[in-house]
């Protein structure tokens, strides 16, 4: 039956071990990770669902399928009871074992599907891209382009560019055009991860790795099999796990914390920065050969001072979204707005914008004069017989709105960092810039 089930298998999965005692089986489950067993009930030594209780007390969550020539509702009983996923009398036919294995694989697919819904609600991140980046300038154009080239191949990817340039939105877009559309989507915001517990999140562990590891945990490697892993924020990365990452890159498989298993995975990268990764490898703070290993395709995401032509539809889309998921009246932007939003700088690039108009279509219009406090109003055109306005100073209405806030939230950088929708680093060297200039 062994002998049987290999041959009729192997050319149908990945991977078949086969074992002919319920000891020799552990020592394979200790060594590999797998996605499917089946077991006999009566093996010589230990029986099978003596194995399977075994297993799920050690944290396996694997599907498992036992088959038996000897069964009695008992039996049958005390095997769902041990864990099992489907239960088969011998003999069987092929066609009865194909299907139960793929009503155990769906089962497990949808698992890992169900995990990642859950995190991504979770974390309020959208579950799918829009369908194309809003915007029909230059800068635009060629960002797509860049994207649908990238897409049709399994090459990693390394997007950068300023906080709130739609870094994510880029990877969703790179996953949803991708052979791998079909499969899981995983993000991961690395600056948010606890040092101690990166490798953990990551690459999952075993039960007893350490404190608190009362039993055994897939990481996000495994979740995102078959489909795409976005590490943002990649540059917040300590070093330490950096060449992890890279040995993971190298060989395609990782081992979960505490664990001797080398589990090989089918996933593709796509990371992204907002930091210089060229300055921080000379700065000896990110790995040389992790950087060319990310490197394959680099994709640099435009900020928003440098194709302001989209401006006013990227406004129109977020009023037309924001409006009916806050339950609020839509607002027109005037010409005379518009083309006061035209003059700014966007330090916080499309996010800044995008929580402009949520701010306005709470307070039910754009009033620029209430949401940006201490600001110069747009100059109104001169006759030419009068000479040419002279043209606003960017730098400096940036610099103005960004103390304003800071003065309305009392020095508060975090809640000034949010409002103005850039990150607390970005804003502490903006002012840092500002008090160098002055000194």
């Amino acid at each position: 039956m062994r002998s049987f089930l290999t041959k009729t298998l192997a050319t149908r999965c990945g991977q078949v071990l086969a074992a002919g005692s319920a000891e020799e089986a552990a020592t394979l489950c200790a060594q590999h990770r797998f996605d499917l067993l089946i077991l006999d009930i009566a093996l010589p030594g230990k029986s099978g669902i003596e194995l399977l209780r075994e297993l799920r007390e050690q944290g396996h969550s694997g599907e498992v399928i036992l088959i038996t020539a000897f069964a009695d509702l008992d039996t049958a009983i005390e095997a769902l009871r041990a864990g099992a996923s489907d239960f088969i009398l011998k003999p069987f036919r092929i066609a009865q074992i194909l299907n139960a294995m793929a009503q155990c694989l769906e089962r497990s697919r949808l698992a890992r599907e169900n995990f990642v819904l859950r995190r991504t609600l979770s974390e309020k991140r959208p579950a799918s891209p829009l369908d194309g980046f809003i915007g029909n300038s230059p800068a635009m154009a060629s960002l797509q382009h860049a994207l649908r080239r990238a897409a049709a191949v399994p090459s990693t990817v390394l997007l950068s560019g300023e906080s709130g340039t739609g870094k994510e939105l880029a990877a969703l877009a790179l996953h949803a055009r991708s052979p791998r559309a079909a499969g899981p989507f995983v993000p991961v915001n690395c600056a948010t991860l606890s040092p101690e517990l990166i490798d953990s999140e990551l690459f999952g562990h075993a039960r007893g790795a350490f404190t608190g590891a009362a039993r055994h945990r897939d990481g996000l490697f495994y979740y995102a099999q078959g489909g795409t892993l976005f590490l943002d924020e990649i540059g917040e990365l300590p070093l330490a796990q950096q060449a992890t990452l890279l040995r993971v890159l190298e060989e395609r498989r990782i081992r979960p914390v505490g664990s001797e298993q080398q589990i090989p995975v089918d996933v593709r990268i796509v990371a992204a920065t907002n930091r210089p990764l060229a300055e921080e490898v000379r700065a000896g703070r990110f790995r040389k050969d992790l950087y060319y290993r990310l490197q394959v395709v680099e994709i640099t995401l435009p900020p928003l001072r440098a194709h302001k032509e989209d401006l006013p539809a990227l406004a129109q889309h977020f009023i037309a979204t924001l409006a009916p998921q806050l339950g609020l009246e839509p607002f027109e932007i005037t010409a005379e707005q518009m083309a006061y939003l035209q003059q700014y700088d966007w330090p916080g690039n499309v996010r800044e914008l995008r929580n402009l108009v949520e701010r306005s279509l709470i307070l039910g219009a754009l009033n620029v004069q209430a949401l940006y406090p201490g600001l110069e109003p747009v100059p109104q055109p001169r006759d030419a017989s009068a000479g040419a306005a002279a043209p606003t100073d960017l730098q400096t209405l940036e610099r103005r709105h960004i103390l304003s806030v800071l003065e309305s939230v009392g020095g508060d950088k975090t809640r000034a960092a949010a409002l103005l929708g850039i990150s607390r680093r970005t804003l502490e060297r903006r002012c840092a810039e500002w008090q160098a200039a002055a000194s």
